[in-house]
């Protein structure tokens, strides 16, 4: 796994945009990122439709891949770090967060962390909010035009289209606008959204060799 990084600056703050769908604030000694649906593998297996269960362990790889790159003291995850609840995969998921106890472990609630007391003690969340604010910046899952300060968010699974003399190629990005910058999901296991982004945003379309702006 190669990791190619940008830096873009946000509030005069200097933020690290990568490749693997996450972003690191240096200053912060932050991992951000957004949209992990641990459970959703799961949650499909249980109605039926089978899936390889590698697919959240490959996820879960490439972000140990990150936190051993950065060396993050905490994680601000934007929202949806569970897709279903509590299932197996979240069994997995704690199992996989133990060797990271030392890495404060923050949530903003997405729409799909519907998460019982029993479920955040089982997580061991150091703090849960709606929304968070560092430094004049708010984390919060989906963009909500009340909020006046710049937002980073996510939810809406970014993706942007390349015509190529062949075919179109749809490639994960993160969309960066006057007051927003939106996260792609973390998950490989998602959609890509074309049409409901921000307008007037510039594009950071990423493979995995390299990070363009568009």
């Amino acid at each position: 796994m190669k990791i190619v990084t940008k830096n873009i600056n946000i509030n005069n703050e200097t933020l690290t945009l990568t490749n693997q769908r996450a972003l690191f604030w240096k200053k912060e000694k932050a991992l951000i990122f957004s949209d992990l649906h641990i459970g959703k593998t799961a949650h499909f297996r249980k109605n039926g439709i089978a899936l390889a269960s590698h697919i959240m362990k490959n996820d879960l790889e490439r972000l140990s891949v990150l936190i051993e790159y950065f060396q993050p003291e905490k994680f601000i995850i934007v929202g949806d770090l569970l897709h279903a609840g509590n299932n197996s995969d979240v069994d997995e998921f704690c199992i996989w967060k133990n060797q990271y106890s030392d890495i404060k472990f923050c949530l903003v609630e997405g729409n799909h962390d519907k998460i019982s007391k029993t479920l955040e003690k089982k997580l061991c969340l150091d703090s849960r909010s709606d929304s968070l604010e560092i430094d004049g910046i708010s984390f919060v899952h989906d963009f909500d035009k009340n909020i006046e300060k710049f937002q980073i968010t996510g939810h809406i699974h970014p993706g942007f289209v390349i015509n190529s003399l062949v075919k179109k190629i749809k490639l994960p990005c993160f969309v960066l606008t006057e007051n927003q910058l939106l996260l792609p999901a973390f998950s490989e296991f998602t959609g890509l959204d074309t049409k409901n982004l921000p307008q007037k945003g510039r594009f950071y379309v990423f493979t995995d060799a390299e990070i363009y702006e568009i």
